[in-house]
């Protein structure tokens, strides 16, 4: 087995990738509350609160020090947070940017060697 200095920038290269995909579904949820057809109030509800509630979701079970971090409890929140932000992008007609998101997910859980949400890790 390589030592993990050999793997280094892969690794970093990953966990950029992922970073850059939590933020963009953020963004992603932002958009779509701001942009959703109905009142205004709804829209800066949305835009403000949808964005709020899954940084709310993703410190309690999905960051690496997360208090309430479990296998499932964090594959829910991966797919409901990033899931999410992917549909909420596809639904508004924004597919390229739905398969950009897609792709950052992916390409961070590879390169950071972390399990797909809901398996288990391999083995030591």
């Amino acid at each position: 087995m390589a030592p993990p200095a050999q793997h280094a920038g892969r690794y970093w290269a990953g966990a950029t990738a992922a970073f850059a995909a939590e933020l963009a579904s953020l963004a992603a949820l932002a958009w779509w509350g701001a942009t959703a057809p109905v009142p205004l109030g709804w829209r800066i509800a949305l835009a403000a609160g949808l964005p709020l509630a899954a940084a709310l979701l993703w410190g309690l079970f999905a960051a690496p020090r997360a208090p309430r971090r479990g296998r499932w409890a964090t594959a829910g929140t991966v797919v409901l947070v990033e899931g999410g932000a992917v549909v909420a992008l596809a639904v508004s007609g924004r597919l390229v940017l739905a398969a950009v998101l897609t792709a950052a997910v992916v390409a961070g859980r590879l390169l950071t060697g972390r399990p797909a949400a809901g398996t288990a890790p391999p083995a030591r």
